[in-house]
């Protein structure tokens, strides 16, 4: 499993975010947790029996979707580009 280093952090949080020290932006956070569950759905597909990370991933996408629902309240137009940039919601 690919852990996301500190330069990939920062690269997801300037991309997103706006700039690499604004980790409490709604955007940076929604766009960490999708590569986080991408990187843990890969995990899940070679090892079906990891019932803990499937707890996990199942609270990360819980989480993400909480994210995706209150910047769906508060910025329609940035939820709807980042939804299209990340290619979730199909």
């Amino acid at each position: 499993m690919s852990y996301l280093t500190a330069e990939k952090k920062a690269n997801i949080f300037k991309t997103y975010g706006g700039s690499e020290t604004n980790t409490g932006s709604v955007e940076g956070q929604i766009a960490l947790l999708t590569e986080r569950i991408n990187s843990i759905s890969d995990h899940l597909k070679q090892n079906k029996k990891d019932f803990s990370t499937h707890r996990g991933l199942m609270k990360m996408v819980g989480q993400r979707k909480r994210l995706l629902q209150y910047l769906s309240r508060t910025n329609l137009d940035g939820y709807r580009a980042l939804i299209e940039k990340l290619g979730i919601r199909k």
